[in-house]
């Protein structure tokens, strides 16, 4: 079942042509990955279908209804959540009160439901987000003491205090260490048992051994697209990409 699909998507910033008709389509519980180089295009896509930017022309479909022109903060409550390729959290609070303030938002409706909302569902959905992300030891502490790679841990914990349907991050690998990179490789498969994820990275290790299927995109345009062996197979790709 296809859960987003984009249908030629296009974002221009004056005359530079960032995404240029891009039609995508992700199927409900599979992990994709978006891979290219620099400026290819990746992070406006996805800023695209999270909503933080506006697509210049085409259309965006989520769970069969158009959100084109839905802000980000509709699309969240709606399911789409997305992780920074620069850590957003706020530095100090602890980590606790930062996946708190993602759990009140998901779990507010109105006015009604901000006055009725208690600690202990919050705390539940919190608890939870930290020990996915093996954070745990971590919940009094500071997020701005936090190695930079546990920074980029606790984003992903706020985002699945949202609980999403597509959950896309941005490099959430960088600044991991190799340990950490196997742990969250671990942790992506426990997250696409209930979601889709979508995935921009630059480690193509993480690339091949998560992916059910990989776009590859290049001065705005996806160039290929296909299951890891046929990426791996594919002589452009492995000329532009993957340095063989």
């Amino acid at each position: 079942m296809t859960l987003l699909a984009t249908s030629a998507l296009c974002k221009h910033f004056g005359g530079l042509r960032a995404v240029s008709d891009v039609n995508l389509s992700l199927g409900q519980g599979e992990i994709r990955a978006i891979i290219g180089p620099n400026g290819a295009g990746k992070t406006t896509l996805v800023g695209n279908i999270s909503g933080r930017l506006k697509p210049s022309s085409g259309t965006i479909v989520f769970k069969g209804e158009d959100i084109t022109s839905v802000p980000s903060w509709d699309r969240v409550m709606r399911g789409i959540v997305y992780t920074f390729q620069v850590t957003s959290v706020y530095a100090k609070l602890t980590c606790y009160e930062n996946v708190a303030l993602a759990a009140q938002r998901r779990l507010m409706t109105g006015l009604k439901g901000f006055l009725a909302l208690g600690e202990a569902p919050i705390a539940r959905r919190v608890d939870q987000a930290l020990a996915a992300v093996g954070l745990t030891d971590a919940t009094d502490r500071p997020a701005g003491e936090l190695p930079y790679g546990h920074q980029r841990l606790l984003e992903v914990a706020m985002g699945l205090a949202l609980e999403p349907e597509l959950l896309i991050m941005d490099e959430p690998t960088q600044g991991l260490a190799q340990e950490e990179i196997s742990e969250f490789c671990d942790l992506t498969r426990k997250i696409a048992q209930g979601a889709t994820v979508l995935l921009i990275e630059h480690n193509m290790s993480v690339v091949l051994e998560l992916a059910d299927r990989i776009t590859v995109m290049d001065r705005g345009a996806i160039i290929a697209e296909g299951t890891p062996a046929q990426i791996e197979a594919n002589a452009d790709v492995q000329r532009a990409y993957l340095g063989k």
